[in-house]
C-alpha cells in the first residue's frame, strides 16, 4: 500500500554521441505518492523538461529506472509501452501549438478517445463536451478551432484532451508559463481541483517558484541536470538551504519581473520573503 505511483531511480539523459555528448539529466531520484503531487523547478536548460520527455518516453533514458505502477517504463519496447501511455498523459508549454489548428475543441478531446477504442461518435462526442465542460470551457466553444481562443482557453483544451485518456499521472511542463498571471491562477485552480476530486497524480514542471505551492506537495529543485535541493513545498519556499534555490525565489518574487496585474497578496509575498532572508543574514 505504500508503493508510490511513480519511482524515478538514477536517471540519467543523454543527447548526443562521442565529443558532442551533453547530460542534460545526471543522476536525478524521486518518487510521487498516489494523489501525490511533486514540482520539478530550475532555470532554463537545467534538464526539467526533459524528465518530462523521458517520464512519457519522447527520448529514452541512459540509465536509471522509471517504475510506474510496479513497472519499470524505461526498459520497455514501444510495443509493450503501448497500453501503458494512456495512463501518463502530458500538458505541454505551448497551448497553441500543441493543438491540431484543423480540428474543432471537440474534436481535440474526442481525439483520444477514439483512440482507446470508442466506436461511437455521439459518445465520443458526448464525453467531450463534458470534459471541456469539467475545465470551464462553455458548449458555445464546442466547434471553435484553437486560433480563436484565448491562451488560458487553449490550455484548458489541452487539459481536458490529456483527461480524455484518463490517465493516473498528469505532467505538466511548463503548463502555465506562457500566461498572464491572473490567467495561471484559473489554470493552476482547476489542475487543483483536479487532483482533489478525481485523485490525479502531478508531476509539475516549472522554473517558476511562485506557481507551484497551489499544486505542489513536494519540491526538486534542478540545476544544470542535477538535484540541488527537495523537500516539502513550504520547507523549501520558506527556507531554503541552497543559495540557488535563494536565488531563484528572490526572482520569482522580483516585481519587475511579473507580467500581467500584481496582486497584493505577490506584493506580501515580496515583503515576507524579503524580511526572511534579512533575519537569516543578521
Amino acid at each position: 500500500m505504500n508503493q508510490p505511483l511513480l519511482d524515478v531511480r538514477g536517471l540519467v539523459v543523454e543527447y548526443g554521441h562521442g565529443p558532442g555528448l551533453h547530460r542534460a539529466v545526471d543522476d536525478v531520484s524521486f518518487r510521487i505518492p498516489r494523489g501525490g503531487s511533486l514540482a520539478v523547478v530550475g532555470e532554463s536548460g537545467s534538464g526539467k523538461s526533459t524528465i518530462a520527455r523521458a517520464l512519457v518516453r519522447l527520448v529514452k533514458p541512459a540509465a536509471g529506472s522509471i517504475t510506474f505502477d510496479g513497472v519499470d517504463l524505461a526498459g520497455l519496447t514501444e510495443r509493450q509501452l503501448r497500453p501503458l501511455r494512456h495512463r501518463i498523459q502530458m500538458v505541454f508549454q505551448d497551448p497553441y501549438g500543441s493543438l491540431d489548428p484543423h480540428l474543432d475543441a471537440q474534436q481535440i478531446v474526442a481525439e483520444p478517445i477514439a483512440v482507446r477504442g470508442e466506436r461511437s461518435r455521439s459518445v465520443r462526442e458526448r464525453r467531450a463536451a463534458e470534459l471541456l465542460d469539467r475545465v470551464g470551457l462553455p458548449r458555445s466553444a464546442l466547434h471553435r478551432r484553437p486560433h480563436e481562443f484565448s491562451g488560458g482557453q487553449r490550455q484548458r483544451i489541452g487539459i481536458a484532451r490529456a483527461l480524455a485518456s484518463e490517465p493516473d499521472l498528469l505532467v505538466c511542463d511548463e503548463a502555465t508559463s506562457a500566461l498572464d498571471v491572473s490567467v495561471q491562477a484559473q489554470v493552476l485552480d482547476i489542475l487543483g481541483t483536479l487532483r482533489r476530486e478525481q485523485g490525479l497524480t502531478f508531476l509539475f514542471i516549472s522554473h517558476n517558484l511562485g506557481v507551484v505551492r497551489a499544486v505542489s506537495d513536494e519540491v526538486l529543485v534542478l540545476r544544470t541536470g542535477r538535484v540541488v535541493e527537495q523537500g516539502p513545498t513550504e520547507e523549501v519556499l520558506q527556507r531554503p538551504r541552497d543559495e540557488y534555490t535563494r536565488r531563484l525565489r528572490r526572482s520569482v518574487l522580483e516585481p519587475a519581473l511579473i507580467t500581467g496585474r500584481k496582486p497584493r497578496e505577490m506584493v506580501r509575498q515580496v515583503a515576507a520573503a524579503r524580511a526572511a532572508e534579512s533575519a537569516v543574514a543578521s
